[in-house]
């Protein structure tokens, strides 16, 4: 699976922590970060991590346009819920897609740790990757 990984600054040790304990499930999957979170877990646990910018440099928005284009098929955004309305729009923004796009998405610990554990007995091994065709979506419904 494509696994996204964001944490604001006030998570971003907890989601380290928490891929340093789950290092070995993660191995088996390609991972995606923001530029500062991609670093820090990557030099934590040698994992290999695709890096984009920093979330306030474009890195989230990068991160949404390969969501829209079905190429992330799990999100785990570790989020600072004492930020206000005005600075948690790319919270909005992730939420939305995944929703629109039917992304698992962990925003908290125990989501977290709910999702690596389905992952790790093979849950999501049913869920097709989305195929783009000429710039329309097409997908299995069940």
């Amino acid at each position: 699976m494509n696994i996204a990984l964001i944490a604001h600054d006030k998570r971003k040790e907890l989601l380290v922590q928490f891929c340093v304990a789950n290092c070995g499930i993660f191995a088996r999957h390609k991972l995606s970060a923001t530029g500062t979170t991609g670093k820090l877990i990557a030099d934590a646990t040698g994992l290999e991590i695709v890096r984009f910018m920093n979330g306030i440099h474009g890195g989230v928005q990068q991160i949404a346009a390969r969501m829209a284009n079905g190429e992330v098929d799990m999100l785990f955004f570790f989020r600072d819920p004492s930020l206000s309305t005005n600075e948690t729009y790319d919270c909005t923004t992730l939420l939305r897609l995944c929703d629109v796009h039917n992304i698992p998405v962990a925003t908290n610990i125990t989501t977290a740790e709910l999702l690596v554990k389905a992952l790790e007995r093979g849950d999501f091994e049913w869920k097709e990757p989305i195929m783009m065709t000429s710039g329309k979506r097409k997908k299995n419904i069940y």
